[in-house]
């Protein structure tokens, strides 16, 4: 007999609907949605503070004073001089450099010492660094010491360039850069794409273990509602969440100014990739049917497999980094296609167990 219920009314979208008017009271999962929704309405804001985490040189420290002093100083002058954040003043002995330093008159202590080289011609400079104990200001001080002696290493290579038996290496053209964008492409927007599927995968655990521990399953399937039904509906349900919530960051960063090219590229691989959890998470709920202990292997598991993932060519947050900046290789698309086919062929294995556990009459 055909059934000629309309496609609104059919069972999976139900169950789906269900779900996903239920996570309106689920507590831990709102607040996730909001943090992300806080994080990329105001990412061009944020993203100066986190950037200061992931990279403390990417903040201004101010002028940072330092006290140069031993057999090297004007070396340490001469490289201090160079850097737009660091001055120098120079010390005759050491003992009136660390009164200025205790008297908080310097921020640092560079003493310079000539070294002699362990091939015996030549000589070397050693450099002993004071700086305060930790705080934030300590650790913006020691970026701006690493940049000094950075032009130390530079200056000194320079000049001793003569002494060579062979010409050096060419160094690397200087490039104006954002000190964000690295931040921001590799960090930022992988962290809020991949997110969402990993708490769709996190609430299928929790709907479908509930479903069971509560005895609302067999009432499903009495409806009439087969239980691959049932699964079909929750995996929709949570699947479709990800890259909708992907696309709404998306058009919030762009709100901000932060650009995001291969939209559609980068849907269709949030959406494989959400397509693989929720997977995951069906499997372990079905086979493990309590709540407890199929979040925490849930847990385990996609930190392994996404930790795993370094194995590949391309890291997934890689490819979501390139496909968002413009530039992909065939290795991106190779990525993307695989990820697809991974999702397609493990939901159909997936369907495959949960057909036969209810033939098995869960």
């Amino acid at each position: 007999m055909s059934d000629d219920r309309p496609l609104w009314r059919d069972p999976r979208l139900v169950v789906a609907r269900r779900d996903v008017r239920s996570l309106s009271r689920e507590k831990t999962i709102v607040l996730a949605l909001l943090i992300q929704l806080f994080v990329a309405a105001f990412s061009s804001f944020l993203v100066v503070g986190l950037t200061s985490l992931y990279d403390p040189s990417s903040v201004s420290a101010g002028e940072v004073e330092l006290a140069v002093t031993g057999d090297a100083r004007d070396e340490l002058e001469a490289a201090a001089a160079r850097q737009e954040r660091a001055s120098a003043t120079v010390f005759e002995r050491e003992a009136a450099a660390q009164r200025a330093f205790e008297r908080r008159e310097v921020d640092a202590i560079l003493r310079g010492d000539y070294v002699p080289s362990a091939a015996g011609s030549g000589r070397r400079i050693g450099v002993t660094a004071t700086v305060p104990e930790g705080s934030i200001r300590s650790t913006l001080i020691v970026v701006e010491v690493r940049r000094t002696l950075s032009a130390l290493e530079r200056q000194e290579r320079v000049e001793r360039t003569a002494h060579l038996d062979e010409p050096p290496v060419p160094l690397p053209r200087s490039v104006s850069a954002s000190q964000y964008f690295g931040f921001t492409y590799t960090i930022l927007i992988p962290l809020l794409l991949f997110l969402p599927a990993f708490i769709s995968g996190s609430v299928v655990v929790d709907t479908v273990t509930e479903e069971i521990e509560r005895g609302t399953l067999e009432l499903l399937r009495v409806a009439p509602v087969s239980l691959l039904d049932i699964v079909d509906g929750k995996a929709l349900g949570m699947v479709l969440l990800a890259p909708v919530q992907a696309l709404l960051w998306v058009a919030l960063l762009s709100a901000n100014g932060i650009a995001v090219s291969n939209l559609a590229a980068i849907t269709l691989f949030v959406t494989a990739v959400a397509v693989v959890v929720v997977t995951l998470g069906v499997v372990l709920g079905i086979t493990l049917r309590r709540r407890r202990p199929a979040q925490l292997l849930y847990s385990v598991l996609t930190l392994v497999v996404f930790g795993g993932a370094v194995l590949l060519p391309e890291h997934p947050a890689t490819t979501v980094a390139k496909l968002a900046v413009d530039s992909p290789t065939l290795v991106t698309y190779g990525h993307v296609a695989g990820t697809v086919a991974v999702a397609v062929a493990g939901y159909a294995l997936a369907r495959v167990y949960v057909d036969r556990v209810a033939a098995e009459a869960l």
